[in-house]
């Protein structure tokens, strides 16, 4: 794989439409089959899309939503399958139809890779919810790879203030907690977070940067001071009921980040007259929601996926102006399986990156 340096000199001074595509053959770490440890190939690509853009992988982040793929279980993983959705790399070709991006330039691709681009979603700015939306890690090649590719407008251009070893986890995880706040928090809210974790450490930084009144919800006791520093205002066990109650009717909006059942009525009940409990976190299992806890108070329950392209462009922007980073662990893209079960122990402080190493 050409280093960035080596990219930029290759092609400076020639036009992105006079460029060959890339390399004829890529190297990717393959997951064969559910909860199998991946394996280093030799994958031929294809040509390049007319609208796609082709990326020198440098860094991409590990998702839990890549464990989740990994071993199936949602039920809607295709093998063999490159894993990946967190990628930040540098622009090596782009096909002939393709605007506003060109050879050299630092983009991301996150959850999706592409969409219809003009069904009613698409052309009312939410390609996220296209239905033909691409997911990057599920019947597409994803980021574990030396090369990753995607429709340009979903490769969003890196601001320069953002550190691109670390940016890798803003492109799935911080727009996923970003959106909801956007849509429904004021700078003047007191805003809940459930869990802190690979998600929920940055949907703290995220609302305290916003202005908003922070509260963290952690099981563990041990992450306390952190989710403090990470700009918590207050910090309440999660396996405390006595302390949840006493926040009854407090919050405006509750964010929750985990993938495990909790006492949905009681944190219904901690939310003010109009609020809302916003679910991100991919539980399997239905949430109770008893219907007078909703109405009494007119409190809603509602979700979301990721975001568009230009909810992720002001998603970038808003965190290269306040200096928000995850809080990472890296690891060479060569230990990629050893990254996944230190991920799945629990144990990782707060996102995995694996950085390049073809």
């Amino acid at each position: 794989m050409s280093t960035p340096a080596q990219t930029q000199d290759r092609t400076a001074g020639a036009t992105t439409r006079e460029l060959p595509a890339g390399p004829k053959n890529y190297r990717a770490w393959v997951a064969r089959s559910a909860k199998q440890p991946m394996v280093l190939e030799t994958l031929d690509p294809g040509p390049l899309g007319a609208e796609e853009v082709e990326v020198a992988v440098e860094h991409c982040g590990l998702c839990h939503s890549d464990l989740s793929v990994l071993n199936n279980e949602w039920g809607i993983s295709q093998y063999p399958a490159v894993l990946g959705h967190e990628v930040i790399g540098r622009v090596t070709a782009v096909g002939p139809n393709t605007k506003a991006r060109k050879v050299g330039q630092r983009i991301g691709i996150g959850w999706f890779s592409g969409s219809d681009m003009h069904c009613r979603q698409c052309m009312a700015g939410s390609h996220h919810l296209c239905s033909q939306a691409q997911a990057t890690i599920i019947g597409h090649r994803g980021g574990f790879a030396s090369h990753a590719r995607a429709h340009w407008v979903w490769t969003i251009p890196l601001p320069e203030k953002l550190n691109p070893a670390d940016a890798g986890p803003l492109l799935c995880g911080g727009i996923t907690v970003f959106n909801p706040l956007m849509m429904h928090a004021r700078p003047t809210d007191r805003v809940g977070v459930i869990g802190i974790g690979g998600i929920g450490h940055m949907a703290v930084k995220f609302a305290a940067a916003y202005g908003c009144d922070v509260t963290a919800f952690t099981s563990s006791e041990s992450k306390f001071d952190e989710a403090r520093g990470f700009g918590a205002n207050h910090v309440v066990s999660s396996r405390d009921p006595a302390g949840i109650k006493k926040l009854a009717g407090g919050f405006d909006l509750l964010i929750s980040t985990v993938n495990v059942p909790l006492d949905w009525d009681a944190l219904i009940g901690t939310l003010a007259p109009n609020g809302r409990l916003h679910v991100v976190g991919a539980v399997l299992e239905p949430i109770p929601v008893p219907a007078f806890s909703l109405i009494g108070q007119q409190r809603s329950v509602s979700g979301s996926p990721t975001g568009s392209p230009v909810a992720i462009e002001t998603m970038l922007d808003f965190a290269a102006r306040h200096a928000i980073a995850p809080q990472t662990e890296h690891f060479p893209m060569s230990k990629i399986n050893e990254a996944f079960a230190r991920l799945e122990s629990g144990k990782a402080r707060y996102r995995i990156v694996l950085d390049a190493d073809f």
